[in-house]
């Protein structure tokens, strides 16, 4: 028996926990450097702003109705899902954390589940002032449609057992739910879906799987027999490593010059480089990508990408970023104003698995292994002391090129100057 716990419009959530002003006004969360909306406030939703939209389109239902724009504030979501995850392990043995705002319970053995759902609404509300909806069944993509039902209908106070409820109000239920809303449909498949006379989530469960896996795939196949309660997901306690660590942004102002796009690609492999440490890997292969601005096409177009072989597979920071800045002096073409960059490590390997080379000299091997300890201690102290505490001189120090935040609420939990203030009146 699966529980799906999921935080309530969380990066708006955030935002509000801090700042008491902002508890009843319609909110939006924007992308990097201030772009799109990537998240909405009930009251945001309820005003019908779309997700995606470009912010400067709204401007003026901003205006009329308060909406309050804020940057997105990395930082403050991943340390508040952390201690959502804290909370959650101590209501199952058995948990996976699917996203920043879901995780995946394991309540096999419970037999009042839906008392324990709220337990775990009220300690999150309590302790951390966040809303979570929870929805249990007997599969994963059965508990997602629970939540969804637990969040749309307040009758069931944010917790939705499926497993308990009767068979035809089930039926009822997923004959109005559209077949978008289906965990793995999305979009996707869900204009596919309408040809074939499925619009709702009984349309796809009363269909037969084997047809499914040859129209689709072996993967929507799995989804529907979840729908009809049989488990082919099960949890994964302990996430796989990842096969390919990227770490892109788009520029906060234009990038003309190859010093300047040089200390991004430094600044981005440091970041792709600590990710791969933190999964005890590390990589055959760099991929460098840099591009203009497609959404300009007055201007002058170009955009490149190129993969390197990495002689010797390493997690070192400085030989990565050396790689990287190399492989981007190759692709360069000055007379181009460009717009983002991206790092992708790939080939990735187990650290102890590492492949030897037959042309690894002692001095190649030795280096490896003094970068060791030293790749720990950066580690340890951009982790303790905020992170590009200690960086390469290669990412530069004043960063122009970062991306603009210009809203971005206080780290009011990673830092000690973002900590709010209260004074007497």
């Amino acid at each position: 028996m699966f529980a799906l716990v999921d935080c309530n419009n969380f990066y708006a959530s955030c935002e509000k926990l801090f700042d008491p002003k902002l508890a009843d006004r319609p909110l939006v969360v924007l992308s990097n450097n201030d772009g799109c909306v990537v998240a909405r406030s009930a009251e945001a939703k309820a005003l019908g702003v779309p997700m995606g939209e470009p912010w400067f389109k709204i401007q003026a239902l901003a205006r009329e109705h308060g909406i309050v724009a804020c940057s997105s504030n990395y930082a403050l979501y991943a340390d508040m899902s952390n201690r959502v995850v804290e909370i959650l392990s101590g209501f199952s043995s058995c948990m996976e954390v699917y996203s920043i705002d879901e995780s995946f319970l394991d309540l096999s053995g419970f037999t009042d589940r839906v008392a324990h759902g709220q337990r775990i609404r009220q300690r999150i509300a309590q302790w951390l002032g966040l809303p979570v909806c929870v929805g249990i069944a007997p599969t994963k993509t059965l508990a997602k449609l629970a939540n969804h039902i637990a969040k749309k209908d307040p009758a069931f106070e944010g917790v939705c057992d499926l497993a308990q409820m009767r068979v035809e109000e089930r039926d009822a239920r997923f004959g109005r739910i559209e077949v978008g809303e289906v965990w793995g449909v999305g979009r996707r498949f869900t204009e596919q879906l309408a040809a074939m006379d499925i619009h709702t989530v009984a349309d796809l469960a009363g269909t037969d799987p084997q047809a499914i896996r040859q129209r689709f795939s072996v993967v929507l196949e799995r989804t529907v027999r979840e729908l009809n309660g049989t488990a082919c997901l099960e949890l994964e306690e302990v996430a796989s490593p990842k096969q390919q660590i990227m770490a892109s942004r788009s520029f906060g102002q234009w990038v003309e010059d190859l010093p300047t796009l040089k200390e991004a690609v430094a600044a981005y492999t440091s970041r792709a480089a600590e990710k791969l440490r933190q999964q005890s890997c590390v990589a055959g292969a760099l991929t460098v990508m840099i591009r203009t601005n497609p959404f300009k096409p007055e201007a002058p177009q170009y955009q490149r990408s190129v993969t390197v072989p990495i002689p010797f597979p390493t997690d070192d920071t400085r030989a990565l970023v050396g790689i990287a800045t190399r492989t981007l002096a190759g692709i360069f073409r000055a007379g181009f104003v460009y717009q983002k960059a991206a790092v992708m490590l790939s080939e990735l390997s187990p650290r102890t698995q590492r492949q030897a080379s037959l042309f690894e000299d002692d001095q190649t091997s030795a280096s490896d292994t003094r970068a060791a300890p030293l790749m720990a201690a950066l580690d340890a102290i951009n982790q303790r002391w905020g992170r590009g505490t200690v960086r390469s001189l290669a990412a530069g120090v004043a960063q122009p090129w970062q991306m603009r935040r210009e809203r971005l609420s206080p780290a009011y939990t990673t830092s000690w100057d973002g900590l709010p203030i209260v004074r007497a009146g």
